[in-house]
């Protein structure tokens, strides 16, 4: 398998960072320094050569140094799946006659979009505004899961992005009055492909994601998780043909247009499919456990996920962890850099007390963070 490795990495005018590079040897890089001073802001750096609008969601344009012209710019030298290769992504200085528009580049030739990152490298994060997942609303906890899927699937997020446009376009079709029946058959039609596409990609993986968290069982220090979608669609796939759940689909959105056309939006679909996730030592759903426990599951979540991408896509997935040390307890961070260091992942890690990385000393880098540098720590 190979790993995914970034040996340098140079922001340009990216959040607090006007010009900053490090170089890096190690498969464990601590970011270490005072909330604020700028770790996430390089995580999220790195994000963007995944597919997306990276670990914060971002806009283009909010991530852009207040104190230079509107442009940014991410480059990083990378060790992946096709060898040693240069990533560039970032946007010119906005212009009030054009819309904003991100480039990409692999060894300065442009590419189509973040997607083609893909063929080289995998990406997994685990950030602090995770830690509400369980409790949180069910478009979060698909959100996420989808992020687990495009670590397999880099096309996947461009999928559901066209289902929600197809959505969008016949819901607007719907709020007239005398909406013509061929435009709508023809949206539908659209949707439902789209919908079958983007169903079926969440349920291999939840089916993959579970039999691997069945195995790695008590073998680990964090505890596992059952898992299961609640969305039809991604249920009926794993037994039914897909040109059968497309018919299906395409009949209920059909059936149901005036219905939908009262409530403004499309009430069924896997727009709005749900991941379930029962806390396994004690088998309550994840929401029922504590704080802690919920930590650690989704600790143990991305871990397993980690192993999953390796496995399927022969690309070892880099991981970036945000200020994960935080809330573990001595024996639990010990688990956790041992099991890190199995994965044969580089993995960059945030926090603020620099003795909580005092054992990566041997096994990896610290950087120290302050005021838009990044430094190695003596």
């Amino acid at each position: 398998m190979t790993p995914s490795r970034i040996n340098r990495l140079a922001l340009t005018h990216f959040r607090s960072y006007r010009a900053a590079s490090v170089s890096v040897q190690a498969d464990m890089v601590a970011l270490v320094g005072a909330n604020g001073a700028g770790k996430t802001n390089c995580l999220e750096a790195i994000s963007f050569f995944a597919p997306g609008r990276g670990l914060r969601r971002a806009t283009l344009e909010d991530v852009a140094d207040n104190q230079g012209d509107g442009s940014w710019a991410v480059s990083a030298e990378v060790e992946g799946a096709l060898g040693l290769t240069t990533f560039g992504t970032g946007i010119e200085p906005p212009r009030s006659d054009a819309s904003t528009i991100r480039r990409c580049r692999i060894d300065r030739e442009p590419v189509g979009s973040a997607a083609a990152f893909g063929d080289h490298i995998r990406m997994v994060w685990l950030t602090p505004a995770m830690d509400g997942l369980f409790m949180g609303a069910a478009s979060e906890r698909r959100r996420f899961f989808d992020r687990l899927v495009l670590a397999i699937d880099s096309e996947h997020s461009s999928r559901v992005s066209a289902l929600e446009r197809s959505l969008r376009s016949r819901n607007r079709l719907l709020e007239v009055r005398n909406f013509d029946d061929h435009w709508c058959d023809a949206i539908e039609r659209e949707t439902a492909e789209l919908a079958v596409a983007v169903a079926a990609s969440r349920g291999q993986t939840a089916l993959k994601l579970a039999a691997m968290l069945r195995q790695r069982g008590a073998a680990s220090a964090f505890p596992s998780a059952e898992i299961a979608l609640d969305g039809w669609m991604e249920n009926a796939l794993l037994t039914e043909p897909a040109l059968a759940v497309e018919d299906r689909y395409r009949a209920m959105l059909r059936d149901n247009r005036a219905r939908d056309a009262a409530a403004g939006r499309t009430l069924d679909g896997p727009h709005l499919t749900d991941l379930h996730v029962i806390y396994a030592p004690k088998n309550m759903p994840a929401r029922d456990a504590s704080t802690g426990e919920q930590k650690a599951l989704l600790i143990g979540l991305i871990l397993a996920h980690a192993t999953l991408v390796a496995e399927t896509t022969g690309i070892v997935p880099m991981l970036l962890l945000d200020e994960i040390v935080a809330h573990l307890d001595p024996g639990r961070r010990t688990a956790l850099f041992a099991e890190l260091g199995t994965l044969g992942a580089q993995v960059w890690l945030t926090g603020a007390d620099p003795a909580a990385f005092a054992e990566l000393r041997e096994l990896g880098e610290i950087f120290d963070v302050e005021a838009g540098r990044i430094s190695a720590r003596r």
